[in-house]
């Protein structure tokens, strides 16, 4: 049995097709077949079921696949760490965001991170926060940046930075050029909001459920740009959390940004996610203090140590 084999196997139990994983292991489909049959025949039991149709794994083969895959990480990050222990400052970081934080926050952060780190090979991921927890938990992803809380033992939460939301509106609407308000004095105004999935929809619909706000009915918006442009076209109101509304996003012609007084200040908090039991923890400390400078600098808020 070889960690080549159990790559094999991995792959084959993730695509359920003999072409396609062969394809992701750069070996031909009759090498990965005659390979998978070596491997069943040294372990004496069916891990496959083949068909024309389709390919079942049995229920050893299942079993097995849990532990190859936790087999093949412990390598692939045993390599790392001897790569690392060579050149600390080295090395590959994945790094997750979710969809409205990431496009935001990340321009202003990654030449940071180069500056500090100008060795060390970025590969981003931007997902809902949901698939980030998922590819954190399955060694797929080395950190994420994620509203909190994050309840989960086997991760770690490092709290980074207190975003604030700000209510936008249509230039023309009644409350365009209101100072600082209250979302009590929004009325029987209704929210433009994020589809499902989106986690800044349930910050959202929190906010609305606590002060009476109702939901537009009919309307969930993809994306934040999706909610700019209909306020821009005076079609409603919503929350946009502050990075989102920095630099070229800022209030135009179209729209205006309130900031909101209630206390404590509606907004999110902001952390950084890894596992407990990942070997990069010392350099992730690093990449987290770095983001909360960079962070806090955009907001105009003042810097604090993170450690």
């Amino acid at each position: 049995m070889t960690l080549r084999e159990l790559q094999y196997l991995v792959e084959l139990a993730r695509l359920r097709n003999f072409r396609r994983a062969a394809e992701m292991c750069n070996v031909s489909q009759p090498t990965l077949s005659t390979q998978l049959r070596k491997l069943e025949e040294s372990l004496g039991v069916q891990l496959i079921e083949r068909s024309k149709r389709q390919v079942l794994l049995t229920p050893v083969g299942e079993e097995i696949v849990a532990r190859a895959q936790k087999m093949l990480d412990e390598a692939r990050d045993i390599r790392a760490i001897a790569e690392r222990n060579r050149a600390p400052d080295t090395g590959r970081l994945r790094l997750g965001a979710f969809p409205t934080l990431g496009p935001y926050l990340l321009p202003a952060l990654l030449p940071e991170i180069a500056r500090k780190f100008p060795k060390l090979q970025l590969q981003l991921f931007e997902e809902k926060s949901e698939t980030l927890l998922g590819l954190l938990r399955s060694g797929d992803l080395d950190a994420a940046l994620l509203a909190l809380p994050i309840e989960d033992p086997t991760l770690q939460t490092q709290p980074l930075f207190e975003e604030p939301f700000l209510l936008a509106v249509p230039q023309g609407h009644r409350l365009a050029h209101s100072g600082p308000l209250y979302l009590a004095d929004l009325g029987a105004e209704e929210m433009m909001l994020l589809e499902d999935g989106h986690c800044l929809r349930d910050q959202a619909v929190s906010l609305c459920n606590r002060w009476g706000l109702d939901e537009i009915e009919g309307f969930r918006a993809t994306s934040l740009e999706t909610l700019r442009q209909m306020v821009a076209a005076g079609m409603g109101i919503t929350l946009l959390p502050k990075l989102a509304t920095e630099g070229p996003m800022a209030a135009s012609a179209v729209m205006s940004l309130i900031p909101l007084a209630d206390i404590p200040e509606p907004g999110r908090q902001i952390g950084m996610i890894w596992r407990r039991s990942s070997y990069m923890v010392p350099l992730l400390r690093q990449i987290a203090k770095i983001t909360a400078q960079v962070a806090k600098t955009r907001l105009g808020q003042q810097s604090k140590s993170t450690t």
